[in-house]
């Protein structure tokens, strides 16, 4: 399960840098962009397939839909704070716990 949550993490590390940290770099050609965001994304697919295929074992895949929602949103807030520069509000923290809120509603046993 552990296995699981680490691979997701450090592929949405890849993803979120593929995704969206090139705004730092506006100056550079697109086509430039584009081919190294793809570049880093093939590093992002060969941790999610195996975290998916892995996690299939422990969870069922609705789970781990919202599990790597919620590792996507908590990757992506670290990012945009450290390298942006941007402010984390209280709004955003009130839909992190709408998040977990939905995280226990879809793991839990009824």
């Amino acid at each position: 399960m552990w296995k699981t949550i680490l691979l997701l993490t450090a592929s949405n590390l890849f993803m979120t840098v593929a995704w969206y940290g090139h705004l730092k770099h506006k100056d550079k050609a697109l086509w430039l962009v584009i081919l190294a965001s793809w570049g880093i994304a093939f590093f992002e697919y060969c941790l999610q397939v195996p975290a998916n295929r892995i996690g299939s074992g422990y969870f069922t895949v609705t789970q781990l839909k919202v599990l790597q929602e919620v590792i996507t949103l908590s990757v992506f807030t670290g990012f945009s704070v450290l390298y942006f520069k941007e402010t984390f509000k209280w709004n955003h923290l009130a839909g992190f716990l709408c998040l977990v809120a939905a995280v226990f509603f879809i793991f839990k046993k009824w």
